[in-house]
């Protein structure tokens, strides 16, 4: 599956530019297996939203990423799958002609696959609107990308998780690999900087 340019994260840069701190993850971890789902259960989160490709799975394909099986069964197990949501800017969207990726997605990993017509960080109404049932701040955004997945969680006013080490660059698309090194140098610039994420009522300190 080609994926289209991401107009919306380009856009998004400025908003970044602005607030510089919707760049700034609340939590970072090397991958999912360092996430403690039971803890942020604890903390009162209620719902998760993950990114897919180099998230969950390797690029575009739509398997968990096998190492990372037993944390995502503890994540299953602690929210339930009807808690765990997937949105990705490739399944799910218009690159993914009907939703054929999407509906693969969900039967190989069990949760559903957001279908939205905007890409992140564009997008959070149609996210919300899934999860009317619970306010943003209960609702963790979990990716691999600052100026998606991070920016789109943080202008929404839901936590937000960095996966820093990404499954794979093979396959992967050439832009995002090249802007996800200057993401890795932002975020650097920003910590040095002491530019701290967004106040969050269950998750900062």
């Amino acid at each position: 599956m080609v994926q289209s340019l991401n107009f919306n994260a380009i856009f998004g840069i400025f908003n970044v530019l602005r607030k510089p701190q919707l760049a700034v993850p609340h939590i970072i971890v090397d991958d999912i297996r360092d996430i403690k789902f039971e803890l942020l259960k604890k903390k009162g989160i209620k719902a998760l939203a993950f990114d897919k490709d180099n998230t969950l799975t390797a690029p575009y394909e739509n398997e968990i990423y096998p190492p990372f099986n037993n944390a995502w069964q503890e994540c299953k197990k602690q929210f339930g799958s009807e808690n765990i949501i997937i949105i990705s800017n490739s399944a799910g969207t218009a690159d993914d002609p009907d939703f054929q990726q999407a509906k693969k997605t969900e039967d190989n990993l069990g949760v559903p696959v957001l279908r939205h017509k905007s890409k992140k960080p564009d997008g959070g109404s149609e996210l919300i609107s899934h999860f009317a049932h619970y306010p943003p701040e209960k609702i963790v955004v979990i990716g691999d990308r600052l100026l998606t997945d991070v920016v789109f969680g943080n202008l929404n006013g839901m936590a937000t998780i960095f996966t820093k080490r990404i499954v794979s660059e093979q396959g992967d698309n050439k832009i995002a690999s090249i802007v996800r090194q200057i993401e890795y140098r932002l975020l650097v610039v920003l910590q040095t900087c002491g530019i701290k994420p967004p106040r969050h009522s269950l998750l900062s300190d």
